[in-house]
């Protein structure tokens, strides 16, 4: 196994290690066993620091973890430098807030999550706490146990320390935005990536896991496997996106089928022959702080995620069901409350019409007539009796 926790004495923690054993067997990902594995050395450190063992731990150290997260900073390697005077604070070019060193709403749902499932493992092999210490809202009462099977279920079973998360509507590049970052890439490889993701939606990772043989190039098609699922589906590619790879491709030079697609642009020595390297996340990261730095933006890879949904949602050619294949979504009910709703800037372009219109000058009121019209006294009286 990849992944596993020390304690203090640099000895590896048992009960976690046995966890992340079973968990990674279960057929998670490396990455959600990296997650839950650095949840639980935040746990094991915490109950280090309030003198509590693991298997006697209470529902009292989890909401004391969780007002802790929520009031403290997260630990820094190093000091920030440029981004000191951005943190909290919102671009002017893209409407996004910079982050802070703050743990996210998210972050903390995640860790009360991984120590849930962690103690439900203990629980059901007869060891730890009698009552897990991840209460849930309902008192721990199975979830429904009383529903009544002419009514809908009801969405039970919320963790009970669980902050709320505001509801965030997805950040789309106007078409402006769009080319001035596709300009300011130096490189056939950057431009490549870009315009394949802002084609299709693919996460970063999926992106970057792209193989030679996962090219089609006759159908203009990649295949990706998808984060959660590990499912492999083939996703359609622009013209212009697949133009840029192939140019990107000429100056690499051949790529094998089982080969990653993309690599570093500069040889890196290894076993003692310069040679490219497959192309890692915090690369891809760099990419784009570069280019952010010389427009001073903040985009990320998942607004280019999130412009191809719009986009395609805006489409009425695209149903719903399609945007959702392309996505990857499990569930419908995902697609459509995150893309199905009207972009900010045209609700914002029909209220500006609206105010526009309030300001025209009103047209002058037909006028008056002041005496009777001859034809209606001709049907009161006829025509021989007119007054």
């Amino acid at each position: 196994m990849a992944w596993v926790v020390q304690d203090a004495e640099g000895l590896i923690v048992g009960p976690v290690a046995e966890f992340l054993r079973d968990f990674a067997a279960r057929g998670n990902s490396a990455g959600s066993v990296r997650s839950y594995a650095y949840v639980l050395l935040r746990w094991w450190r915490w109950l280090a620091a309030v003198g509590v063992d693991w298997d006697r731990a209470t529902a009292a150290e989890v909401r004391d973890l969780v007002l802790w997260l929520q009031l403290h900073p997260k630990p820094r390697r190093s000091a920030r430098t440029l981004s000191a005077d951005l943190v909290g604070t919102v671009n002017p070019k893209t409407g996004k807030q910079y982050l802070d060193d703050h743990y996210a709403a998210r972050t903390i749902r995640h860790n009360n999550a991984a120590l849930a499932s962690f103690y439900e493992y203990w629980a059901e092999q007869g060891r730890g706490p009698v009552m897990n210490p991840v209460l849930r809202a309902g008192g721990g009462r199975r979830p429904n146990a009383h529903h009544n099977p002419m009514m809908p279920f009801r969405p039970e079973g919320k963790l009970r320390y669980n902050p709320k998360v505001p509801r965030r509507r997805p950040r789309a590049l106007t078409d402006e935005a769009w080319d001035e970052l596709f300009d300011t890439l130096t490189c056939h490889r950057d431009r490549a990536l870009l315009a394949l993701t802002v084609s299709n939606g693919a996460r970063a990772s999926e992106v970057l896991g792209i193989r030679g043989a996962d090219v089609d190039w006759g159908n203009q098609l990649v295949r990706v496997i998808r984060k959660g699922s590990r499912a492999q589906q083939w996703l359609p590619v622009s013209e212009p996106a697949m133009v840029w790879l192939r140019l990107y491709l000429a100056e690499v030079g051949k790529i094998g089928p089982g080969d990653p697609v993309w690599v570093t642009v500069r040889r890196r020595q290894r076993q003692g022959t310069l040679t490219r390297v497959p192309m890692t996340y915090e690369a891809l990261r760099a990419v784009l702080r570069r280019a952010n730095a010389r427009l001073g933006t903040n985009w990320t890879m998942h607004d280019l995620r999130h412009t191809c949904a719009l986009r395609m949602a805006a489409d009425e050619n695209v149903s719903l069901r399609d945007v959702q294949t392309i996505l990857g979504h499990a569930h419908m009910e995902t697609t459509a409350e995150i893309y199905l709703v009207e972009d900010e800037r045209h609700t914002v372009e029909k209220v500006a019409a609206h105010l526009a219109r309030l300001q025209e000058p009103k047209p002058d009121p037909a006028p008056v007539a002041t005496a009777y019209r001859s034809a209606d006294l001709a049907v009161l009286f006829g025509d021989g009796l007119l007054p």
